[in-house]
């Protein structure tokens, strides 16, 4: 917003989180919790302002009064956020924190917080409340610092990008298994020469997050090895970040999924698609060895998981050996450097024979690529790449 920095800085619905997780919009009545649940989240939100605090201002500001509300005058529902100097307040969308993704909450904190640091400790009163310096501290900590939302634009090299891959993904639902890993095979090579080229050009590229999946406190074994699949595999970065459930009063983690668009798309496709395939080959499993309990489904779905990997593992090498070599993304790494300043890397631990476990490693080494997710000869369709698609955290 334009004017006195001394003016309440008003962020709006739609302008502050990245083009790949912009909520959609809030809903103009007025969300409800119970009194305690309200304390609850604004306890989490303050300790989020901490964390936020040490992580990316490094303890530089004091804690400020934090409050939800329902909105500007006359646009109830529709304002995200705003820092006000004189009253030393943080104010939050009641609408954005009960009813979009924890993860759109941190990025408006973050915005807000960002705002604070301006005034409170470079002294920058005399300018825009979204003037130079405010912009500059949002370069370097990787914060959002638009003023107003603009419609995300589909680049042409992206659709033609999702088409090809689409089409090679149909074309990997033919009934003959040679021409369907050939098809697989030749999409996962489609995107990997897509990248090296881009690595090529002197242009920078447009980054941006996902979350994928919904918050839990504990996330399966088979999840852990999904999110190491995506970084390894699928140019992206990958990291369990925090989040927290307002109407629950629960905390959690989500994985967070850092890249360019198509690679955020494609990577949250194959997220759903071999979760979606691990269960139906369990469930394909129970039948075959007459199962009657889901005892060993994490297992055996972790196994899936491992097969998988296998096999992109060795589709790597025949790529190498044809002179594909992928040496990674700095400017990715930096954007995700930003974002998570402070990171612990956890190595999976190995797992000793187990019966259950290696057939779904075996059944996961078959896994092709594809379009849609379904049992046996019949595929259930599935929904194909989406164009542009938002993640829900």
């Amino acid at each position: 917003m334009a004017g006195s920095p001394h003016v309440d800085d008003v962020l709006r619905l739609g302008v502050m989180t990245e083009p790949s997780e912009r909520p959609e919009r809030v809903s103009a009545h007025r969300p409800h919790l119970d009194a305690e649940l309200e304390g609850a989240l604004l306890r989490e939100l303050m300790r989020t302002w901490h964390e936020l605090n040490r992580a990316h201002f490094k303890g530089g500001m004091r804690a400020p009064v934090l409050r939800l509300s329902a909105g500007g005058d006359g646009d109830a529902g529709q304002t995200l956020g705003r820092w006000r100097l004189e009253h030393r307040t943080i104010e939050l969308s009641r609408g954005l924190v009960l009813e979009q993704p924890w993860g759109a909450t941190v990025e408006v904190l973050k915005h807000e917080m960002a705002h604070q640091y301006v005034h409170e400790v470079l002294g920058a009163t005399d300018e825009t409340a979204h003037g130079p310096a405010f912009q500059q501290v949002c370069v370097r900590l990787g914060i959002d610092a638009a003023a107003s939302g603009m419609p995300e634009v589909d680049d042409p090299r992206r659709a033609r990008l999702r088409q090809r891959v689409e089409g090679l993904l149909a074309l990997a639902n033919s009934p003959n298994r040679h021409e369907a890993e050939n098809a697989a095979a030749l999409a996962q090579r489609l995107i990997l020469k897509h990248n090296i080229a881009l690595s090529e050009l002197p242009e920078r590229r447009r980054y941006g997050y996902r979350h994928l999946g919904q918050p839990k406190g504990r996330h399966a074994e088979a999840e852990h090895i999904l999110a190491a699949i995506l970084a390894e595999h699928f140019f992206v970065e990958a990291i369990w970040v925090p989040a927290y459930r307002p109407r629950e009063g629960k905390r959690g983690n989500v994985l967070e999924i850092s890249g360019t668009p198509e690679n955020l798309e494609m990577a949250a496709y194959v997220y759903d698609f071999l979760l979606q395939t691990g269960e139906c080959l369990w469930r394909r499993h129970k039948r075959e060895h007459d199962i009657q309990r889901n005892r060993d489904r994490r297992r055996f779905v972790a196994g899936v998981m491992e097969g998988f990997l296998d096999r992109l593992a060795t589709e790597k090498r025949k790529n190498t050996e044809k002179g594909l070599v992928w040496v990674g993304d700095a400017d990715l790494h930096r954007y995700y450097r930003r974002r998570h300043p402070h990171v612990r890397s956890v190595r999976l631990r190995g797992h000793g024979l187990d019966p259950t476990r290696a057939r779904g490693r075996q059944a996961g080494r078959n896994i092709v690529l594809r379009r849609g997710v379904g049992e046996g000869e019949a595929q259930n369709r599935g929904r194909a790449l989406p164009a542009g698609r938002r993640g829900k955290g």
